[in-house]
């Protein structure tokens, strides 16, 4: 089972198993990840489960399609090059290991 770090807004990371086909996000919640909100569920509408991937995982990742990208735009913390939403990536074995780190603000 892939572990995914989820560095938080103060700074402490938290360290969770992973079922594959499930998404950043949904491991977030089940695993009360401080900061990820989610409002919308996992149906890509309403951007408050911003993550900033580390960059040593960007290219491990298919890019944003024009959904994503364009929720990206109106986030409410600063959009970087490695902002993708936590409900658009799928958890595989490929990304055992992964890092993300949870804005400041999602709302």
């Amino acid at each position: 089972m892939p572990t995914i770090t989820y560095v938080l807004k103060d700074g402490n990371e938290k360290t969770v198993a992973a079922a594959n086909g499930k998404t950043l996000m949904e491991v977030a919640i089940a695993n009360n990840v401080r900061g990820i909100d989610a409002e919308c569920g996992g149906c890509c509408s309403c951007a408050t489960c911003h993550v900033y991937v580390d960059t040593a995982w960007l290219g491990k990742l298919a890019p944003p399609d024009d959904m994503e990208d364009e929720l990206l735009e109106g986030v409410a913390a600063d959009r970087t090059h490695a902002s993708r939403l936590s409900c658009q990536i799928v958890i595989s074995d490929a990304l055992d290991g992964l890092v993300v780190r949870v804005p400041v603000t999602q709302g």
